[in-house]
């Protein structure tokens, strides 16, 4: 019985972390930097232009550890936030903070019709956007809202609902193209 308990426990662990185990809430003796381009540096990450240990993006901050070991925390915009959505046919993995370094998706450069509607039934976006290398899609979406968003892709769909408030997931990964 304990056996039991403590590998649901550690399962109930690894699920909370990102894709490659780091965890995006830690912080230790992180240097603390500003930057007017948080967006074309999560892209450059993202496309994996840049390179370094990890890379994780939680609901206010980039964290990430440089190949030398040095920790730099880069706070996100108060007004947007980040969400990477890896819509799959076959294969995927549980993820809630993504991990712009090691997170992998199945559909890579696709094609997908992505629409995005807020809780007023306001449509957010609408439009055709491809997965990176990564297999995700990136999004900057306003602050404290419930989006519902509906992915199609060769004739099959998959729809959800998230929200975009502080503390949630960054990372979808249970989109299943149906």
């Amino acid at each position: 019985m304990k056996f039991k308990m403590l590998t649901v426990s550690l399962f109930s662990a690894l699920i909370l972390v990102a894709c490659d185990g780091e965890n995006a809430n830690e912080e230790s003796n992180a240097e603390i930097k500003e930057t007017d381009n948080i967006k074309e540096l999560v892209l450059n990450y993202s496309e994996r232009t840049l390179d370094a240990k990890s890379a994780s993006i939680s609901s206010e901050r980039l964290i990430v550890t440089e190949n030398d070991g040095q920790e730099v925390i880069y706070e996100l915009p108060k007004d947007e936030f980040f969400i990477s959505i890896a819509p799959y046919i076959n294969q995927t993995h549980p993820c809630e903070i993504h991990s712009l370094t090691s997170c992998q998706g199945e559909l890579v450069n696709e094609q997908f019709d992505v629409s995005i509607v807020d809780s007023n039934g306001d449509v957010v976006l609408d439009e055709t956007l491809q997965t990176q290398v990564n297999g995700f899609i990136d999004l900057w979406l306003p602050r404290e809202q419930t989006y519902r968003i509906t992915i199609e892709h060769e004739g099959k769909k998959a729809e959800t609902e998230f929200s975009t408030f502080k503390n949630d997931g960054t990372c979808i990964t249970t989109m299943q193209l149906i």
